[in-house]
């Protein structure tokens, strides 16, 4: 056995020694390192096929996934806008709070670290850079507003779909996706009810416009670039 093969094998042993040490924070950030580790390896080679507005989505792990997969009949539960950073691809989105993350460690928060690009069909005349920096300008104000829970449409607080939604209707005059009320989506299901109740008790706002990372999905000014 080479030296380099040694220190390779004794490195292997070593991080399966610490995954195995009863030690729950040590484990979760090696098995958060080895998530991120292994998006950084999908998402750098996409580094050229990305193009800032583009809009990404995936399947949360948040604990309202569930409830707003079956409310909209799409596995599609979160979704954010690209931008590129100081050399780095990062995604705004409505989290708590409203920030930009790096696009790796985004991709670990998805199940199965699955997700979908999508951009505009006219992205080639439609973003030019005084666009792009149009939607970084009416977005900038919302930077660091509180995740909103209740889905309400105003700007006092925020949530993904909504979020990106009013970004490319207020920086270019572009509604992607149909606006909703509550009323419209599938309430049926006992999981969504029991969500509906933490959130709201009896009183549902049944009229409140909505915007689902599904309606934006599905959008026919969208195209697919990557699915992975």
């Amino acid at each position: 056995m080479t030296i380099l093969h040694k220190i390779s094998f004794g490195f292997g042993v070593l991080l399966f020694g610490f995954s195995a040490l009863p030690y729950p924070r040590l484990t979760a950030k090696l098995h958060r390192w080895q998530a991120q580790r292994q998006a950084a390896a999908t998402t750098t080679p996409l580094a050229a096929t990305l193009h800032e507005g583009d809009l990404i989505f995936h399947s949360s792990l948040s604990a309202q996934s569930q409830a707003i997969q079956l409310a909209t009949h799409s596995p599609y539960s979160h979704c954010g806008l690209l931008y590129k950073k100081d050399g780095e691809w990062q995604v705004f989105e409505a989290v708590q709070p409203v920030k930009l993350t790096p696009l790796a460690r985004w991709v670990t928060r998805g199940q199965g670290q699955h997700f979908v690009v999508k951009r505009l069909r006219d992205a080639a005349t439609a973003l030019t850079p005084d666009a792009l920096a149009s939607l970084r300008a009416v977005g900038q104000p919302l930077l660091g507003r509180d995740y909103d829970l209740a889905f309400n449409w105003s700007d006092k607080q925020i949530y993904c779909s909504e979020l990106i939604w009013k970004v490319y209707d207020r920086g270019l005059h572009r509604q992607l996706g149909q606006l909703q009320q509550l009323r419209d989506f599938d309430l049926s299901h006992p999981v969504v009810q029991a969500k509906l109740r933490e959130r709201y008790g009896a009183r549902l706002p049944l009229s409140e416009p909505v915007i689902s990372p599904a309606s934006i999905f599905r959008s026919p000014a969208l195209v697919t670039v990557v699915s992975r």
